[in-house]
């Protein structure tokens, strides 16, 4: 007996994988995230001293997912040959570097290079940078989703996918008061500016993390020594049970991933999210700092940002475990969506009010927390073997583009309106519209028994 006639051994073991993966993971996840966004805080300084514009900004910020669309794919194919432990560590070692490497924005000169492309060498340094740390990064995300269907079958996946997820909110809930202090507290010592401290500072977690990966991470249960043998059967018959419950007609090989409608319509759907939430993100500080904080008061503009994202927590995570024990997936990611297009809608509406703009900003970050953690459940019921390592990759390379755009043109539309963010949250709500009704016009997915009691 496999343990398989045994729900409470197997939720048992499900649950000891889960305490064993999911903390390291979302430490993982936090320090990414972490130095990926925290280029919103750097702005509120580093604009002034290196003479960026809205415009500027908001292209650098952008072009991180550039590097990371064109080795996303690559990445998480790396990661299924060679094992997540030592390609999750050489992701974080490598972003960590380049994440640093911002120190170093105002000091190095590129001569008629950074001309022949209309930048000073600052704004070309910016750019490069943000470019190296997309590429240096991507895969992991994708990997960790590839990484729990070696692990969990479909109808845990929501739940781990949630608290990993969570992570997002984590590092914004913490990190935000965190990147104000270091930028108002920290300035000075040493000759250096406070947004180079807070570069420097936030890319320890990383490089720490890719030796603590390197040293415990289990590539999968069957090198997991802290698994039994029983732990380890249960495992593999509830991944095969779920693997055989996909329908083989809708189970896609990898050469044609790339082709595949459903594919192409679930890559449309998270591009038109991750313009909201990125768009959002890269901008929050300087949304939050414009309702009345003081310009040099980052520490204030830190602890204000916290709110969203505290919501943020709560909310994913309920709402993945009622995802769960329904089985339905569409109408709770397309529902997230509708949530945030209100907190946009009501952005645009209201203006500086710093209440309303407040809880527009909560409405956005609720939504975008709620649909992205039941949509990647769409895709994995589909997608199965290579498949999913190319698929999973292919949807969030593609979708995370949206990452560059929406950045993009709320720096561009303040640059064109006199800093008004007006227009640009209404461009961001017809791409967060368009999102939600692609996702339900697709065709439903194997539909997941509700078979683990909550």
């Amino acid at each position: 007996m496999d343990g398989g006639e045994d729900p409470a051994f197997e939720q048992a073991t499900f649950a000891r994988i889960a305490w064993r993966l999911i903390p390291l993971l979302f430490a993982g996840y936090v320090a990414a995230f972490l130095d990926r966004v925290n280029v919103g805080f750097a702005k509120l300084q580093m604009a002034l001293d290196l003479h960026f514009s809205d415009a500027v900004y908001g292209f650098g910020a952008g072009i991180f997912f550039i590097g990371y669309f064109l080795l996303e794919v690559p990445s998480n194919l790396a990661l299924n040959k060679v094992g997540a432990r030592l390609w999750m560590a050489r992701i974080m070692l490598t972003w960590g570097l380049v994440s640093a490497a911002f120190v170093f924005v105002g000091t190095m000169r590129w001569g008629p290079i950074a001309g022949a492309f209309g930048s000073s060498d600052a704004q070309f340094t910016f750019y490069v940078l943000r470019f190296l740390l997309g590429a240096a990064e991507a895969g992991f995300y994708p990997g960790v989703i590839l990484y729990f269907t070696f692990w969990f079958p479909s109808e845990y996946r929501a739940r781990m996918i949630a608290l990993f997820m969570s992570g997002i909110a984590v590092s914004n809930l913490i990190g935000s008061p965190i990147s104000g202090a270091i930028m108002q507290f920290a300035g000075g010592a040493f000759g250096m500016r406070g947004w180079q401290w807070l570069f420097l500072l936030e890319a320890m977690p990383a490089l720490i993390l890719a030796v603590v990966f390197l040293a415990v991470l289990p590539d999968r249960p069957q090198t997991a020594r802290w698994l039994s043998d029983k732990e380890r059967a249960i495992v593999s018959a509830r991944l095969a049970r779920d693997e055989a419950a996909k329908q083989v007609s809708a189970t896609l090989r990898a050469a044609v991933v790339f082709v595949d409608p459903r594919i192409s319509g679930f890559a449309t759907v998270y591009f038109c999210g991750l313009v909201c939430f990125y768009g959002v993100n890269f901008w929050m500080p300087t949304i939050v700092q414009e309702l009345g904080i003081p310009s040099t008061d980052y520490l204030r503009v830190g602890l204000v940002s916290m709110i969203p994202w505290g919501f943020m927590i709560v909310a994913q995570v309920t709402w993945a475990h009622h995802s769960d024990k329904t089985g339905e997936r569409r109408w709770h990611s397309a529902l997230g969506l509708f949530v945030a297009l209100a907190g946009l809608l009501l952005l645009a509406a209201v203006g500086h009010s710093p209440v309303l703009s407040l809880v527009g900003l909560t409405l956005i970050t609720v939504g975008n927390g709620c649909w992205v953690v039941t949509f990647w459940s769409l895709p994995t019921s589909i997608l199965g073997g290579t498949a999913a390592a190319a698929g999973i990759a292919w949807i969030n390379s593609v979708g995370n583009l949206g990452g560059q755009f929406g950045p993009d043109i709320i720096g561009r539309v303040r640059d064109a309106n006199g800093g008004s963010n007006t227009a640009a949250f209404l461009v961001l709500a017809a791409f967060t519209l368009a999102g939600a009704l692609i996702l339900l016009a697709l065709p439903d997915g194997h539909r997941l028994k509700a078979d683990v009691p909550a």
